[in-house]
This record gives structure tokens, sequence and C-alpha cells, in this order.
């Protein structure tokens, strides 16, 4: 196979600062993403170590179309995931993917571990290991301040990953922020960073990217961003972004709250996507190569302890922080959310986890199985300024209890009890207790996620769908999913990327042989991950749902558990299909 063919993969070594550039596998003939970051974990990776073993690789990924048309604006981050010790995905936009691309590469590749705290820098023509032991223990934000100012080169074209203390004390639940607005976000993808003791990864995209000529790729450019920007397909990203989901979740009694002891609230207005559209929206920003502007950015005002002074803070909201940090946590004033919001994000915590955590923590205290002797604080539903103390507690794990807690809500109930109402599915719930379908999705779904499929859409649209649908649904949307993260594709432009019109982008960049077998290399890396995922110990039969979702009453009625049952049957049964090692001479 030519060489030219190859992805471009940056491999870098953290022990020896040492970088190489390898061509790997045949990028005319799969798919990028998704599929390229289980390829790599497939050739790198190793399945029967721990997390932090210095060896394992963190891989970031991007796809062909990248950079060549709107909303290819992803990277795909692969890694050991510190909750399991397997292997896992998470996603992230910011100018990363374009960073990546504009300096030469479909991958960056990080093994070994540096000797000392160290940020990684990558151009064109350019790979340094630089030692930046100063910045241990600074927080997210101030770390990208600093390194902005010692590394001003490409402004606008440069990417800054990285971790907070989070990531350094190796939660369970740390971030990698990226570019301030993004992450990669949730299974602990800081933590795998922080192992390998790498605080930052810059990306200068410094070089060039050649624009495919001809009418076919400008008429279908246009055609793809009129779609984008003059129809109503992408209109609520923009408009009130994700968290225009609070008040119709909460009238269908599927919005968490108080540790999901409840489904509905009527004080939910004043932390819907309305009030703070009304009242506290500062600006839109998007991601590099995306015309929506789905980031929605409040400004939170903050007064000093003198009561003379103001500090003002530029802090992005959407659905699932509104629910982590809001609704879960009892909640309720704006501001004071905001304020939550900004403070897990300094830690480098993942603020679904992170709400998650201290709502089960908030119930373990009423309930007497932890005290104030653990927590060092008293946890009270709504009490925010409380919270965001418990937030540095938890970023710093600063007692054996938090500790504990920032493996996972799961490893705290091995040592304090409560896990009947531990809002857990595989990894801290998001934000939709719509029911059996979405239930079943994040407690067994490849990335615990509620992006792995449609499930709860599933769960509002179709009341009486059967078991059997219900998980062929599951399966083919996954699918179809896994092609738009091989692009590297927004998940929020799933309406405009269907499968004709990936075609048609794969073939006016000359890809025909990924045009013309979409489908089938949708599949191949639907398997590929669930491969990967096995490989590494997955064990679906041994993940509870515990018993605080199903005592969920949704607009529905209560949860019907033995549908929920017949349902994780038939889903871990299909998965186990999917994930099956590829028969010898296939």
């Amino acid at each position: 196979m030519p060489a030219d063919n190859g992805f471009r993969v940056l491999r870098v070594h953290l022990d020896s600062g040492q970088g190489e550039v390898l061509s790997f596998g045949d990028r005319t003939a799969a798919l990028g993403g998704s599929g390229l970051a289980a390829e790599l974990f497939q050739a790198y990776g190793l399945p029967d170590e721990r997390f932090d073993h210095p060896e394992q690789p963190l891989i970031f990924a991007i796809g062909q179309l990248t950079g060549f048309y709107p909303l290819m604006s992803k990277v795909v981050c692969g890694f050991t995931s510190p909750y399991h010790d397997q292997y896992a995905e998470s996603h992230a936009g910011g100018r990363m993917a374009l960073a990546l691309k504009c300096a030469g590469f479909d991958a960056l590749l990080l093994t070994g571990k540096a000797p000392v705290l160290s940020c990684v820098l990558v151009g064109s023509r350019r790979i340094e290991v630089k030692d930046i032991h100063f910045l241990a223990h600074e927080d997210a934000f101030h770390t990208g301040r600093l390194l902005r100012r010692m590394y001003p080169e490409s402004p606008g074209h440069r990417s800054i990953a990285r971790i907070g203390p989070a990531g350094e004390n190796g939660s369970s639940f740390a971030c990698i922020n990226v570019d301030t607005y993004r992450h990669f976000g949730r299974l602990g993808a800081g933590s795998v960073m922080g192992n390998k003791n790498c605080k930052a990864v810059i990306l200068q995209g410094d070089g060039n990217q050649d624009i495919p000529g001809g009418k076919e790729y400008r008429s279908l450019f246009k055609s793809i961003y009129k779609d984008v920007t003059s129809t109503k397909m992408m209109s609520k990203y923009h408009d009130l972004g994700t968290a225009q989901n609070m008040t119709p979740l909460n009238a269908l009694q599927s919005l968490p709250w108080r540790n999901l002891q409840a489904t509905q609230d009527s004080r939910v207005e004043s932390i819907s996507g309305e009030h703070y559209a009304d009242e506290m929206l500062l600006r839109n920003t998007a991601c590099s190569g995306c015309p929506v502007g789905c980031i929605h950015v409040g400004v939170l005002r903050e007064q000093f302890a003198d009561q003379h002074r103001f500090k003002y803070s530029q802090v992005a909201y959407d659905y699932e922080l509104l629910f982590a940090l809001g609704s879960m946590l009892g909640v309720t004033d704006p501001s004071s959310v905001l304020s939550l919001i900004h403070a897990v994000e300094k830690q480098g915590l993942d603020a679904i986890s992170t709400g998650v955590a201290l709502a089960w923590a908030t119930e373990a205290q009423d309930k007497k199985l932890i005290s104030v002797q653990d927590t060092g604080l008293e946890l009270s539903f709504g009490d925010a300024e409380t919270y965001k103390a418990a937030v540095w507690k938890l970023g710093a794990m600063s007692n054996q209890f938090y500790a504990r807690l920032a493996l996972g809500v799961e490893t705290a109930v091995q040592s304090y009890g409560g896990e009947d109402f531990a809002c857990v599915l595989g990894q801290e719930m998001a934000g939709y207790a719509t029911g059996e379908s979405y239930f079943t999705l994040q407690s067994l779904g490849f990335r615990h996620s509620h992006l792995d499929a449609g499930a709860y859409s599933l769960d509002q649209e179709m009341e009486d769908i059967d078991p059997d649908s219900t998980v062929r649904f599951l399966v083919q949307d996954e699918r179809a999913r896994c092609l738009l993260t091989s692009l590297v594709a927004c998940l929020f432009a799933r309406s405009v990327y269907k499968q004709e019109t990936i075609a048609q982008c794969f073939k006016a960049l000359g890809f025909s042989q990924l045009a013309d077998n979409l489908e089938l290399k949708a599949e191949e890396v639907q398997k590929l991950r669930w491969r990967a995922r096995f490989r590494s110990g997955y064990r679906p039969e041994d993940i509870r749902i515990p018993k605080r979702f199903t005592e969920v009453q949704t607009w529905k009625g209560a949860i019907e558990v033995q549908r929920l049952d017949e349902v994780r049957a038939k889903y871990q049964q299909a998965i186990k299909e999917l994930g099956a090692p590829e028969k010898q001479g296939a």
C-alpha cells in the first residue's frame, strides 16, 4: 500500500520527548474519527492493563471530511477509562479538529509518561514536550491563560487542551478542557492525561489545507451551508441551545430533581433556557468550522467580600450543565448555577458526574450514611455556596471520602452504602429520566451516553414499542451515529448529514470507495469499537440498574420493570454479537 494512502498519525513518546510520524492503515478505504481511534487502540492499546499503565495510549483522531464541510468540527478521544479499565471514547469540539488538520495530521497518539509535568506542542513543523512543572495544580482557566501568553504563535488557529487539578489528582471524572468552552467530558480522559504527566496539548494549526476545485464540491458546500444556516434544521441550537430542553422535559416529568427524588418541579422556569436567554446570555460562539453558534455564554456577576466590587465571568451553559448543577442539586437561582458551573470548570471535572455525585452525597448525608466528619460540610439541596466548597474538595480529593467519591459514585457506595439511590447508569446519569429505552441505553451502551443512540426520543415518541423493535432501533441508530463520529461531524448535524449527503461529500473529495460502502463501513466501525470494549474486559451482565430508576414516575406513569429487564436482556445479547471476535479468514 502506498505510504500516502495511510492516515498521517503523530506518535509522541512522552518519556523521551521524541515524536515520529506514522502512515497508518488506508484512509481511502477506512473511516477516520471513531474508526481510526479504535484501530489505533487495537494496534497500541494494552487491553489487559489498567488505565494508568504508562504505555496505554491517549488518542485524538479526526476524519477525512474535517475542515471541508460545515460542522465537521469534532475530535474523537480514545483511551482506557479509569472508571472500568476498558476502552472508551469521548468527543469534543472547539478549535482542536481544525488545528490538528492544519498541522497536517489525522491523529495524535500519546504514549509513555513524561518525567515532569509537561505540555505537548505540535505544529506542522514543530514537535516539543516542554517542562511546565510550575503549573502543577493550577486550575484549567488559569492554565489556559498562561499557556496563551507563553506560546502566542498562531492565535485563532491554535487549540489548547488542558486539565485542572482533578486530572492531576486522578479523579475518575476528570475532563480535558478544550479551548475554554468545550470538553472531553465523560469517562475520565483528564485523569489519563494527568497520569501521563501531561498538563496540556497545544496544537498550532500553522499549515495549509488545500480546498478541492471544481463545481461539484463548491455546489455541495453551498447547499449544506444553506441547510445549516437558512432552514429550521439547526436553528434551535443557535436560538436557545440545548438549554431549551429544561421546560419540556420538566413538563414530561422526565427532568431529574434532587437526586432523582422527583422528575418535575414548578421552579424550573428560573433555570430554563428562556430565562437565561432573556436575562443572562452574553453571546453565542462556535467551534471552528461551524456557522451555527450553539455555545451559549452567560455573564456571571459575583460580589467580592468587601461588598463594593464585583467580578464578571463568562460561563458557558447548556442543558446537561443546568440539569446536573441545577435541578439535580435543587439549585434554582440562575446565577448560582452559573457560579457552580464555573467552579466545576476550574477544577477540570465533568459537570454531569460532579452534579450527580454531589446529589448522591447530599441524600446519603440526609440518610445518615455519611456525616459532616466525612464531607466537612452540611450538604443541603439548593445550597449552592456549600456545593461550591464541595466542588473544590472533590477536585482536590481532599480527604478519604472525597477521594472515594472522585473515583465514581459506585466506588463510594462500596464504602458507605446508598446504592439504591445512586443515580449511576454505567457512569453518573445524564439528564433524561424518560423511561426504559433510555435507562437500557445509558447503562449498557458503548459510551454510557445519552448520545449513543436516540433512546430518550424513542421513549417520548413511542409508548408501546415492543422490546425487539426497541433493541433493533438502538443498534441501527448507534450504527448511523458511528458514521457521523467517524467523519467527525457534530451530532447536532445529524438531520443535515443523511447518508446520501455524506456519500456526496466523500465523492467530491475523491473517496469513491468510502462513498459507495457507507453502510458497510459504519457497521465495521460499530463492531470494531465493541470488540475493543469487550476485549478490554466489558461484561454487560455485571451492570445493574439502581432501585431509584425503577421508582421513577414519568408522564406515562411508573417504570415497567419487567419491560426494562426484557429490553436490557435483548440489548445485552445484541451488543455481545457485535463485539464477538472476528472470525479467522472473514
